[in-house]
């Protein structure tokens, strides 16, 4: 890397002061989404449309888009410059500066982060199962509260088993993009 930073940031490619307004709604709009814990999104959506998966999936749904899309937002931060400037350079349209300069520089963290996002979703499934989110939590408390423990032991082994194989999966896709 080249010893002075000549890293560029999102605001800088969002030029437009219309795009660069909608990087600022979105960014503090995910920001409020992601400060609201996924088991209180859970909480919300049983609420409103009431107790069991449809609820927990929501929850891990906006928490994770919110999350992501701070993640995601930083990593285009972080691009270098080098790349946007040698495609624009040879002509290169806004959207082929997009698609041939920033794209390669985050899209295997993209897909790091999102594996791992679905890592945590399916051990946070569990915990929202405690709050009405249904799902896998949910058998996991009623197996414990009936003392049925060969069942609540089987319910974490899949779960690790499940984590285990997405992380490998992971591993496979960043090395086959490469």
């Amino acid at each position: 890397f080249p010893s002075h930073d000549t890293r560029t940031q999102t605001k800088n490619i969002m030029k437009h002061p219309a795009a660069f307004g909608v990087y600022l709604f979105l960014r503090t709009a995910m920001n409020v989404m992601r400060s609201i814990e996924a088991l209180v999104w859970a909480i919300i959506f049983s609420v409103w449309v009431g107790i069991g998966p449809f609820a927990g999936m929501l929850a891990l749904m906006i928490h994770s888009i919110a999350s992501l899309t701070k993640q995601y937002s930083e990593m285009v931060e972080t691009v270098y410059e080098g790349p946007i400037e040698g495609v624009q350079s040879c002509g290169a349209s806004k959207l082929q500066t997009i698609w041939f300069a920033i794209v390669p520089q985050v899209v295997l963290p993209y897909i790091s982060f999102t594996v791992y996002r679905w890592d945590i979703n399916v051990r946070m499934a569990t915990i929202i199962g405690l709050v009405g989110g249904g799902g896998i939590g949910t058998m996991l408390i009623k197996y414990q509260g009936q003392a049925m423990w060969p069942e609540v032991g089987t319910i974490i082994v899949v779960i690790a088993a499940v984590v285990w194989l997405m992380d490998q999966a992971s591993a496979y896709i960043r090395e086959a993009l490469k």
